[in-house]
């Protein structure tokens, strides 16, 4: 029997950073003082640290592992499963380059699946490294899954305020849960059981923070065609359901017979049996469906099959549902707006989306940030002459005060205008009219009573804050009486 090798102190304490970093969130602060650490210093560009980390990383596995002709497996114990992660993460940086284009071919092509070359390359070097056949596969996929992550996280949602590297951070949870080495272990192929809600107000790009999830998903690899099975652009479906009536709902999820109903000359297939075995589905604007339909979503969550209208047959779904409101929780929980087990169902990974002008206020630098994607975006490239004017025209038309009521969604099309007309809002009515508080006009009026004037400083503050429980925190009045007064005030603004 070969005798097992070890590692000495500063040795294992390398490889333990190494191993930290390998499972680390991308988007927490600390992973970025992992990899200083390992690199030996702080480097401005992103791409000058990946080299000096993987040239880092290598340097101690030829000395230590490689060049001694050895492997993991010669190793015991908590040196082997580091010496093993470390081996694995220095094969994925050999190779991230390689997925990052191939990402980008990938896009261009759309829903036919593209080739990888490097396979066969990077298969050969994991199994010098002595992984096993059906390891390796599973490995070269999860660099995959772990790049799409990176890129739909990093290049879609822009900001650095502190919301929005919040957001990041609980996408990238939802992908890999808060500790990729357990999803390695035990989740890599069970993620469809996460089922995640976002909130938000409309326009804050809840549709890109679902695209981001939905496109992350693990894929296999086939090497009989050199390609994943199926492409990341094909796999992720998104349906707004607030765009069809009632009647038609069903059948859109969940498809119909031929005949089922006045109309159904042939038969339709809904989004869930048209989602591939390992894609995913957006119900956007999910706080809208009635409650019948709400009863066959929670089948689908909890018993993976649904019948199509009009049929008594069992299909299966094997992907997973992404869902979205422009509710707050508050209004989900109180308002029945969702049954209970449903909700109960959803809520296990609610992430939400924030506003622009929340990003702005946390730090004003996040409206030059966005401007200048989007100004990229629209026509191609950067020109820093488009975004200075861009930015003098929108602050010279909203001010620095503007609310940006229509969120990101408005900023794209405030852009777009701008271009356009060298102008913003100046000939739309009531775009540049900030949000309307409760108590607008409350002291213009001195004959108030103490109750209209209570209930006017509550349903402010809950324009605000969106919950009862906070209005209730600032304001010292029980939820119950903060809710009272809210509802008095939408009754006074209704008349």
């Amino acid at each position: 029997m070969k005798k097992k090798v070890f590692l000495n102190g500063s040795e294992r304490d390398f490889f333990r950073l190494v191993s930290s970093l390998t499972f680390s969130n991308p988007f927490e602060a600390g992973t970025f003082e992992l990899a200083y650490r390992i690199a030996g210093g702080r480097f401005q560009s992103r791409e000058i640290l990946n080299k000096k980390l993987h040239a880092a990383i290598r340097q101690k596995l030829d000395g230590i592992v490689f060049s001694r002709r050895m492997t993991w497996k010669d190793f015991s114990g908590e040196d082997q499963e580091l010496i093993r992660v470390a081996s694995l993460y220095d094969a994925y940086q050999s190779c991230m380059t390689d997925f990052d284009e191939l990402i980008l071919q990938q896009i261009d092509r759309g829903v036919d699946p593209c080739t990888a070359p490097f396979a066969q390359a990077t298969f050969a070097l994991l199994s010098q490294r002595e992984f096993e056949e059906g390891q390796v596969l599973q490995y070269f996929a999860f660099y995959y899954q772990l790049r799409r992550a990176w890129y739909f996280i990093f290049h879609g949602l822009i900001g650095k305020s502190p919301s929005m590297e919040k957001l990041r951070a609980h996408l990238w949870r939802s992908v890999f849960t808060h500790d990729a080495h357990w999803y390695e272990q035990f989740l890599w192929n069970r993620m469809e059981d996460f089922s995640t809600l976002l909130l938000g107000e409309t326009g804050t790009g809840k549709g890109t923070a679902a695209a981001a999830i939905g496109r992350s998903g693990y894929i296999p690899f086939d090497e009989s065609t050199d390609c994943f099975v199926e492409s990341f652009m094909g796999n992720y479906i998104e349906i707004n359901l607030s765009q069809f009536p009632e009647s038609l709902i069903e059948s859109e999820l969940f498809g119909h017979q031929k005949g089922a109903f006045t109309g159904a000359i042939e038969s339709h297939s809904g989004v869930f049996d048209l989602c591939s075995k390992f894609g995913s589905i957006f119900l956007d604007e999910i706080g809208d469906v009635s409650i019948p339909v709400q009863i066959k979503l929670l089948k689908v969550l909890e018993e993976r099959n649904f019948t199509a209208v009009g049929s008594h047959d069992k299909l299966y779904f094997s992907g997973r549902i992404i869902a979205a409101t422009n509710k707050s929780i508050s209004e989900l929980r109180e308002g029945n707006v969702f049954r209970r087990d449903f909700y109960y169902r959803l809520c296990s990974n609610v992430i939400t989306v924030p506003t622009l002008r929340q990003q702005i206020e946390e730090e004003p630098a996040s409206l030059e940030t966005l401007l200048k994607h989007t100004i990229q975006r629209i026509v191609g490239e950067q020109s820093t002459e488009l975004e200075e004017m861009v930015l003098h025209v929108i602050r010279r038309e909203v001010g620095a005060q503007y609310h940006w009521p229509g969120n990101v969604r408005e900023l794209e099309q405030a852009v777009r205008c701008v271009l356009l007309n060298k102008n913003y809002c100046s000939e739309i009515e009531g775009w540049c009219e900030a949000p309307k508080s409760p108590l607008g006009n409350t002291f213009h009026n001195l004959e108030q009573s103490a109750q209209e004037l209570l209930s006017a400083y509550c349903a402010a503050l809950y324009e605000k804050h969106k919950t009862y429980e906070k209005v209730s925190e600032i304001t010292q009045l029980d939820p119950r009486t903060v809710k009272k007064h809210i509802q008095y005030q939408s009754n006074i603004d209704r008349q």
